[in-house]
């Protein structure tokens, strides 16, 4: 059996680690707007301070904190108004002892002042007259020039995804255009003569191309762009030449179906006719999924995924998703949350062991039900939340048991 070279996922997680680790992206510059979901490429450093004044978080008075020490209901602190910031100007007064100047929320703070009074804790007596309730302590409701962010700080760190929150802090920087890296590009071809796309008569002997679907969907979703999509027939010739063009136009690709050993699966022999460094294992300890292929075309990465949808995607999620995030040089950290188990769990000895399962939360707290179905039944994804693994050296789960419920 020298055909199969089985390792565990672990083994296979660092073998694509160790085989097409230096594999690097190129980057793109992108508008902001568009550049929600990416992946910056390169750290982005501060050319000004943020705020570029000094600048109040309130509505109220902008006066010298000593003015306000011992103020009180009773016994308020009496300022003279000196008159108002509008937004958007320059503060026409410099405040000094006994004085004020209104402020409104983000207006620019008058030279001399040294904290904010909020309105609320005011009381203007007259025009030119206003009383302070309440002490206050220096730079209290106010940010200074820099305290944001300061000229020539790293504000955002190469490999940080882009959301909201980093596009609002961009737009302060005055950035219109980002650079990011460039979308992992993915291959697909699914292989076999049974298989047929959405649009065709479905017959019998026939199965709709599940498996590209679901996976381009996952692509998407973790920042990569599916470069292509195709059938094609169990002909040694046909897939060659699928790869070869795959290879052409992505970074990775995936090959679902004809990963086993059946007279008909081509994979292994394309994949080694590829002149690259061939097949680097075959058959990866996993339940479902242990016909999967690891192989080298050429410096890219190739994957034979297996057949049943199930056992695809359970592959890619174990060894393909942690390598397209490597690429944009995200943090891979699957999303997961801790559930008590309600049945026993039973494990494959040797393999790593994926078991669907449905959540449901009872009194306050989270539980995991198995879903039961076979590889092949498409229904297992549908009616489950996400799966649990169970490692190669643990002989189960038992009821009862908290364990981490990898969401789909």
């Amino acid at each position: 059996m020298e055909f199969f070279k089985v390792v565990s996922v672990d083994d296979a997680r660092e073998l694509i680690k160790d085989e097409f680790g230096q594999y690097q992206l190129e980057s793109e510059l992108v508008s902001l707007l568009e550049s929600q979901g990416r992946v910056l490429s390169d750290d982005i450093v501060s050319e000004i301070n943020v705020p570029e004044f000094d600048r109040s978080t309130v509505d109220g008075y902008a006066v010298l904190v000593e003015d306000s020490h011992g103020a009180t209901e009773s016994i308020p602190s009496i300022l003279e108004v000196l008159g108002e910031v509008l937004m958007g100007e320059t503060p026409k007064h410099q405040v000094g002892s006994g004085q004020a100047v209104y402020v409104p929320t983000g207006g620019m703070m008058p030279e001399g002042a040294t904290g904010m009074i909020m309105i609320e804790n005011t009381e203007k007596m007259d025009e030119e007259t206003v009383l302070l309730f309440k002490p206050i302590s220096k730079g209290e409701n106010m940010v200074f020039r820099g305290e944001d962010i300061k000229k020539g700080e790293v504000a955002l760190q190469a490999g940080r995804r882009i959301g909201p929150n980093e596009i609002g802090v961009l737009a302060s920087l005055g950035i219109s255009h980002v650079r990011v890296i460039k979308k992992p590009k993915v291959y697909i071809l699914s292989t076999g003569d049974e298989v047929i796309d959405l649009d065709e008569e479905l017959k019998i002997g026939k199965i709709r191309d599940i498996n590209s679907y679901a996976l381009s969907a996952m692509i998407r979703e973790i920042g990569g762009e599916v470069a292509g999509r195709e059938i094609v027939k169990d002909n040694y010739n046909l897939l060659l030449e699928g790869v070869r063009r795959a290879l052409q136009h992505a970074d990775v690709v995936l090959l679902s179906g004809g990963s086993s050993v059946g007279t008909r699966d081509y994979t292994h022999k394309v994949i080694t006719d590829l002149k690259g460094k061939g097949v680097l294992a075959h058959g990866i300890s996993i339940k479902p999924g242990k016909p999967t292929i690891i192989g080298d075309g050429k410096g890219k990465l190739i994957v034979g995924l297996p057949g049943h949808p199930v056992s695809s995607i359970v592959v890619f999620k174990a060894i393909v998703q942690p390598y397209i995030q490597g690429l944009l040089k995200a943090p891979y950290d699957a999303r997961r949350v801790e559930a008590i188990t309600t049945h026993n769990f039973p494990s494959s000895p040797g393999k790593e062991t994926y078991h669907m399962v449905r959540l449901k939360r009872e009194d306050g707290k989270m539980f995991a039900t198995p879903s039961f179905g076979k590889s092949g039944m498409i229904t297992l994804l549908s009616s489950s939340d996400g799966y649990i693994v169970i490692a190669e050296h643990e002989e189960g789960i038992n009821k009862g048991e908290t364990r981490e419920v990898y969401l789909f």
